[in-house]
């Protein structure tokens, strides 16, 4: 099912269902599938200026079609300081902005 507000056969709806076919080809749960294909979809609509709420990486950071799973968390570097801190502001970890990457990253993998 589409993120709310997306009605089926608009751009976004041809786009959710074509992430979700993707995912389920390459082995993922439905439930998984779903979830990457919503978070897409979302994260593209806030970049096109179309949602009312999105976060400060789903502006700035690159698209997740031409990212293509660079910025994972797989890579040598892993996530990135704004990923990172992102993460640490939802969890309201106190003194993140005095953190460093390798700070954020192990007060993130404690919570």
């Amino acid at each position: 099912m589409p993120p709310r507000g997306i009605k089926k056969g608009s751009k976004w709806g041809r786009m959710y269902e074509h992430v979700k076919k993707s995912q389920l080809d390459e082995g993922r749960s439905e439930d998984r599938a779903e979830e990457i294909a919503a978070r897409t979809v979302n994260k593209e609509r806030a970049r096109a200026g179309e949602s009312r709420e999105f976060s400060r990486l789903s502006r700035t950071d690159i698209s997740s079609g031409r990212r293509g799973g660079l910025r994972s968390g797989g890579g040598p570097g892993g996530r990135t300081y704004d990923q990172l801190y992102e993460e640490a502001r939802d969890k309201d970890i106190e003194g993140r902005s005095k953190m460093s990457k390798r700070q954020l990253a192990a007060a993130v993998g404690r919570r």
